[in-house]
């Protein structure tokens, strides 16, 4: 997991603009920003292969902990340090301990629009698009809870909120990018978001974090979850 390319483990790099990339996995051609230093290009759905196992691994979840959970998926071969599965990972584990707390949902659909929705925001949008994928995400969430359409009233505000939420936590902050602290900032603002806004009270544990070493990037005691800053 600490190193960046999938296929060579060299560092990578991010473009200013678009270029014309063939994936190395899957021979696909399209544009992207990203590719590894020695030319390495995977396209988002290899890097997320194999990430539909997380339906049957959320059906079968009974814990109202949304962290637990988050962590079960990460632990996951198909994830990774970094990348575009944690824009489903997030709204899925939230989802997943709502049922749990006792919201009526239909976890196997929600899960099914999750996957569907989350696969559209690809890798690098954080730093791209000014908005994290982990935060559109809890987004996602509340849209999918709500049934939230572009004609919503109080669900579109709602869903837009809780996006902002997640957002502002993960920009007070800062980068460079760590998709893991990004994921454990957007759950831990929707925990408290659900609690206030639909009655639904998941489980928010504290969180040290067991990925420093496999980050690069890593950003040490700034970070809140740094086993550094844990509290005696």
């Amino acid at each position: 997991m600490k190193d960046e390319c999938l296929i060579c483990g060299a560092p990578l790099e991010y473009l200013e603009t678009d270029e014309p990339m063939e994936c190395a996995i899957c021979h696909k051609r399209e544009n992207s920003k990203t590719r590894c230093t020695n030319g390495h290009y995977v396209c988002n759905s290899c890097h997320t292969a194999g990430m539909d196992s997380i339906i049957g691994l959320c059906l079968e979840n009974r814990s109202k902990n949304p962290v637990e959970i988050l962590e079960q998926m990460m632990a996951q071969p198909f994830c990774h340090m970094h990348g575009p599965e944690h824009h489903v990972m997030v709204g899925a584990a939230l989802l997943t301990a709502c049922r749990n707390a006792g919201a009526e949902i239909d976890l196997s659909a929600a899960l099914t629009e999750m996957i569907s929705r989350g696969k559209e925001v690809p890798g690098g949008a954080c730093g791209f698009w000014g908005a994290c994928g982990a935060g559109i995400s809890s987004g996602m969430f509340v849209s999918i809870l709500t049934g939230s359409t572009p004609l919503a009233q109080e669900a579109f505000a709602l869903s837009h909120r809780m996006t902002a939420k997640s957002l502002s936590s993960i920009g007070e902050i800062g980068g460079p990018r760590c998709c893991k602290r990004d994921s454990f900032l957007s759950i831990l603002a929707a925990v408290d978001f659900a609690k206030e806004n639909f009655g639904i009270e998941m489980e928010k544990p504290e969180i040290v974090c067991s990925y420093s070493k496999q980050n690069n990037q890593c950003i040490g005691k700034r970070c809140p979850f740094h086993k550094g800053n844990r509290k005696p």
